[in-house]
């Protein structure tokens, strides 16, 4: 009995021996983590896990500790063990973005439904319930913006990415300098290389020259307008070691050199820099205005945020400032890019995307960003992609992703080429009945440009809907013709938003005959002339419309003219309209019988113009015009008239 006593103590404290020992591997494990040293905190939490002794603690840690790295399979794995016990909402939005990483979109779905109703306020939940069908539109390669390709010459087996041209050279950033590594992936130390590009070929690759590189991380990068300033991203750095805040982590700063026709020298910290928090990845504007940069300052929604401060004339810099709910979410944003038609270029894994970081663009209009947009693919994977960089002015850029990648951490860098607007939009306009709001079914929709220019022509469907796609940021005309309907026109303005929908209410034909004539919008000539403009056939086309309804209709057309010109000419000139406007709407299929026309000239002006010149073009235009008057066939022949 006292030998079974012995041996269960002995037990006993072995048990309790392993699981402290567990205990303190946790906890050494969660130093690591806190201090974003993700690979040494897996390492640590696989034993507890490979020992048997893990909690939902440790998965939940672990899961995590692979969803920082993006190892999405492994990321996937643990939060599935913990999905079913936890209430915490971003675990489901976690493994929803891990499980589209894989490509396993139809299994990320209820997840993300269950974070959306726990986090209804959450930028990233009402983007999701508003846009239901947001992967079919990122995953359709019809609609495929660039063609991608990977660079040929200037990628190596470690990280390569933040790719920029400046003054004939090829900037970009690469951790192949063998020697400290990240605890965060296990990469070496990033440090910024340049070389000679010409005809897409990169030669003379060497570190830049001067006082930027150094043995701690260099990353993203900016230039100044003139190319002669660079700013850059360099772990925060103190004389010879680098500077930690109070948890042992070295932070990101921004810091700025200029180039002495040699090398880059004169390096100085920019002043809006903390050492409790990181700023990080610069973009300064075409004009040298304004900076763009990621931090997770406080203010931040997520885990880093982009901000931008002003650039003085002075050199000095303005205070931070946010981008708000259109840019920024509760998840991450980072590496922007600002291109010369104001366009921000930026990566988050907050707006709906494919489970990494995508690529998303946004226009800068009147002092604002118009909606993230996703690119798409093939810009976009289930992998990490970041550092975007476009030029307009040559339709290409370049960006970089890990998506094939051995190893954490290794990212490549691509080169991309626009094959179709950015900002296309789909207009879908809708043809309704302007009194019963019922749809109208085969009616004709004509997309103008402001000009009034003809781009699209379209038949509605049984719905009354009419799908145009459009560059985005451009004025439209949208005009419908239907029978026994008077056509109708709807202006629309610019819009960078990815749809808009145009309701277009159409009058029965009827409204516009009164008692004595048809009432239209008036019929304009160019000044001198008598052809039918496009604006002007428009409007005859109602003409056309009620005349082929009440084929009993007569109609007597008459035309004037300004007062510019001799009272002969002006005479002839308005006949010569007269009979224009008649021949017009014979050539619709209306019989000759049924019109008669005649003009006036200058006689019965809408605007007197005494003496001539003190009227303006546009009052001269008033009075050059044509008038429908009813000779028999009214069908409101007992209405009072206009």
């Amino acid at each position: 009995m006292k030998k079974i006593y012995v041996f269960l103590v002995l037990l006993t404290v072995g048990a309790m021996s392993v699981q402290a020992q567990m205990s303190s591997t946790v906890k050494k494990a969660d130093k690591y983590f806190d201090r974003l040293e993700y690979l040494k905190a897996i390492e640590l939490y696989r034993k507890v896990v490979d020992a048997g002794k893990a909690d939902d603690y440790v998965y939940r840690k672990l899961a995590d500790s692979y969803y920082y790295v993006f190892d999405a399979k492994n990321a996937a794995q643990f939060y599935k063990k913990i999905i079913d016990k936890t209430s915490d909402p971003e675990v489901y939005f976690r493994y929803a973005q891990m499980l589209k990483a894989l490509g396993k979109y139809k299994e990320s779905e209820p997840w993300m439904k269950k974070f959306a109703e726990m986090r209804p306020s959450d930028h990233r939940a009402i983007a999701y319930r508003q846009n239901p069908g947001y992967l079919v539109k990122i995953l359709d390669n019809n609609k495929k913006k660039f063609i991608l390709t990977k660079e040929p010459t200037v990628n190596s087996e470690f990280a390569d990415y933040d790719a920029q041209l400046n003054n004939s050279k090829l900037y970009f950033v690469s951790h192949r300098v063998l020697g400290q590594k990240h605890m965060w992936d296990g990469q070496p130390y990033g440090e910024i290389f340049v070389a000679d590009y010409e005809n897409g070929i990169a030669t003379n690759i060497h570190q830049v020259r001067g006082e930027v590189n150094t043995k701690f991380h260099e990353g993203a990068f900016s230039f100044s307008p003139d190319g002669k300033t660079m700013y850059f991203t360099r772990n925060n750095f103190s004389g010879k070691k680098p500077g930690t805040d109070s948890t042992g982590i070295s932070r990101l700063k921004i810091y700025k050199a200029t180039w002495n026709g040699l090398m880059w020298v004169n390096v100085e910290e920019l002043p809006f820099n903390s050492d409790y928090y990181d700023t990080g990845h610069p973009a300064v504007t075409p004009d040298g205005k304004r900076m763009y940069f990621a931090s997770d300052r406080p203010g931040t929604y997520g885990q880093s945020d982009i901000f931008y401060v002003d650039i003085h004339e002075d050199g000095t810099f303005g205070e931070p400032v946010h981008l708000g709910p259109e840019i920024n979410t509760e998840g991450r944003e980072d590496y922007p890019f600002f291109a010369s038609d104001n366009t921000l270029y930026f990566s988050s894994d907050g707006h709906l995307g494919l489970g990494g970081r995508d690529i998303f663009a946004a226009k800068y209009v009147d002092g604002k960003f118009s909606r993230a947009r996703n690119l798409g693919v093939p810009v976009n994977s289930g992998k990490d992609d970041i550092t975007f960089v476009y030029y307009p002015e040559m339709k290409k850029g370049f960006m970089a992703s890990n998506r094939d990648a051995t190893k954490y951490g290794d990212y490549d860098i691509f080169i991309v080429q626009a094959v179709k607007p950015i900002f296309d939009v789909l207009v879908e306009a809708v043809v309704v009945d302007a009194k019963t709001k019922k749809p109208i079914p085969g009616a004709t929709v004509v997309l103008t440009d402001n000009a009034g220019n003809p781009m699209a022509t379209k038949v509605t469907d049984e719905e009354g809907k009419a799908d145009f796609l459009i560059e985005g940021g451009k004025d439209i005309i949208l005009e419908a013709r239907a029978e026994n309907y008077e056509n109708t026109k709807v202006e629309v303005k610019g819009t960078y938003d990815e749809a808009v929908e145009v309701e277009i209410p159409m009058k029965p034909i009827e409204e516009i005959i009164l008692a004595n004539k048809i009432k239209l919008n008036p019929i304009y000539f160019d000044f001198n002339k008598w052809n039918i403009r496009r604006d002007a056939a428009f409007e005859l086309d109602k003409v056309v419309e009620v005349m082929k309804k009440y084929p009993k209709m007569k109609i007597h057309v008459v035309s004037h003219t300004d007062c510019r010109g001799t009272q002969a000419y002006n005479q002839w000139l308005s006949e010569k309209r007269a009979k224009s406007t008649v021949q017009y709407i014979i050539s619709k299929g209306i019989d000759e019988s049924r019109l008669t026309w005649e003009g006036k000239g200058e006689t019965e002006p809408v605007v007197e113009c005494k003496p001539c010149h003190s009227c303006t073009e546009e009052q001269h235009q008033l009075n050059r015009r044509s008038e429908f008057f009813i000779v028999t066939g009214n069908p409101k022949e007992n209405s009072e008239t206009e």
